[in-house]
C-alpha cells in the first residue's frame, strides 16, 4: 500500500502504548465523479486495526477522530469509507445514499459510509464513488507477504460473517 501513488503517508498514524505500537490507521485518494463528469478528491481509510489486547479501549476511535479533524484543516470535503455502520457511525459516517453516492454501478451498498466534512457540499448531485487500486488486492503477492511473519493459528469471529453480510447487502428505496 505504501508504494501506490493514491497512499497518503501524512494520514497514517500510530498509536503507542508503553513505547509499543499497539494501533494505526492508513489512507488513501478515494474519488466522486457526478453525472456531468466532475471529480471530487475524497479520503477512504483502511486498514485501521487495533491489537486484540487493546480494542474497546478507545484507540481505534482516537486515530479516527484524529485524522477526520487533519482531513477538515487540509480542507477535504468528504471522507467514503466501506465498513460496517455499527463501527463507523458513531464517528458521524451515514449511509451512503443519504448523498447520493452510489457505487461504480450506480448502486448503494450496505457497507458504503460516507462523513461529508463540509456540509452541504455533496448535496445537488449524483455521485459515483470509486475507491484508489491501492484496495485491489492481489491475493498471490499477499500470500507471499504473509508468509515473511511467523505463522498464527487461523481464528474465526462472528464479526467477519457479519461484514460478510453487510457488504453484499444494499439499499432499496
Amino acid at each position: 500500500m505504501r508504494e501506490h501513488p493514491d497512499f497518503l503517508p501524512e494520514y497514517g498514524f500510530v498509536a503507542v502504548v508503553d513505547d509499543r505500537v499497539v494501533g494505526n490507521i492508513m489512507y488513501a485518494r478515494s474519488k466522486l465523479i457526478d453525472e456531468n463528469g466532475f471529480t471530487l478528491t475524497t479520503l477512504t481509510f483502511g486498514p485501521v486495526s487495533v491489537l486484540p489486547q487493546y480494542q474497546r479501549k478507545g484507540i481505534g476511535s482516537a486515530l479516527i477522530r484524529h485524522t477526520i479533524k487533519k482531513a477538515v484543516s487540509d480542507n477535504y470535503k468528504a471522507i467514503v469509507i466501506e465498513g460496517h455502520p455499527h463501527n463507523y457511525c458513531v464517528h458521524g459516517f451515514k449511509c451512503s445514499k443519504d448523498f447520493s453516492v452510489s457505487d461504480s454501478e450506480g448502486k448503494y451498498p450496505y457497507s458504503l459510509l460516507v462523513l461529508e466534512l463540509e456540509k452541504g457540499s455533496l448535496q445537488g448531485r449524483q455521485w459515483r464513488y470509486y475507491p484508489s487500486e491501492v484496495y485491489q488486492i492481489d491475493t498471490k503477492a499477499a500470500k507471499v507477504f504473509d508468509n515473511t511473519f511467523p505463522k498464527k493459528k487461523k481464528e474465526y469471529k462472528y464479526t467477519q460473517e457479519l461484514f460478510s453480510i453487510s457488504s453484499r447487502a444494499f439499499v432499496g428505496e
